[in-house]
């Protein structure tokens, strides 16, 4: 039994792995829902922590381990994809025509996710919100850009065609991981209005936009997220 938080987290890397192989095969949909198994295991292996009234050592390293290849290697390879297929429009894959190295820089996201998942595991400030942005937000927005590819919106597909459009996202997300900057969560210790009222706006807001937009939302959704608190955080200061 104490041995089932651990394994739930092995199923988060497993997802994230599959999400990697399928982006490399173009397969932008499947990367998708691979994350969305890999996220719903991070999420899950916290609750069976809780609910067994177990924990340890080996399985907070092991978190994130796992997350560093679901929400930092997964999002890194999105954005080299999103090089690659921006110079390249009529390549099947971003493994078609070997290794870009323009693309490269698009895993300094993923150094950035792992000394900030590092960060974390010593951060004693972090229980009830985050300091900088978690990487499954990050994995989010990041996603979000591949689905609007993927939806073809028009806008977009001139956008990646800018190169440096892509280079400065990777750095300014490199830089919201370790800023320090109050962001809250979604953890809610209690279902009353007081205390929980902005989660609750945002959630609703962001279930309504996923309702009509759906995947193409997504992106969209973690700006507003990230552009809020930081607002909250020049105009109050506090989390």
């Amino acid at each position: 039994m104490k041995q089932i938080p651990n394994l739930i987290t092995l199923v988060n890397l497993l997802c994230g792995c599959a999400a990697l192989l399928s982006l490399f095969q173009g397969w932008y949909f499947a990367t998708a829902g691979w994350l969305a198994a890999a996220a719903l295991a991070d999420f899950a292996d916290g609750l069976a922590a809780r609910a067994l009234n177990v924990s340890s050592p080996v399985g907070k390293e092991l978190d994130s381990l796992a997350d560093l290849i679901s929400f930092g290697l997964v999002p890194g390879a999105i954005l080299y994809t999103l090089l690659v297929i921006g110079a390249h429009p009529d390549f099947a894959n971003p493994m078609q025509g070997g290794i870009h190295w323009f693309a490269f820089p698009a895993f300094i996201l993923t150094g950035a996710s792992a000394l900030r998942l590092a960060r974390f595991n010593l951060d004693e400030r972090q229980t009830e919100g985050f300091i900088g942005l978690a990487t499954p937000a990050c994995t989010i927005l990041v996603l979000g850009l591949l689905m609007l590819y993927r939806a073809e919106v028009p806008f977009f597909l001139e956008i990646i065609e800018q190169r440096f459009v892509i280079y400065a996202l990777i750095f300014a997300l490199s830089w919201l991981l370790l800023a320090e900057i109050p962001m809250f969560s979604f953890k809610f210790k209690h279902l009353r209005w007081e205390g929980n009222a902005l989660r609750i706006i945002f959630a609703a807001s962001a279930l309504v936009f996923l309702l009509i937009w759906r995947e193409v939302a997504l992106a969209p959704i973690v700006l507003i997220y990230i552009i809020t608190n930081i607002v909250r955080h020049f105009t109050t200061n506090r989390v």
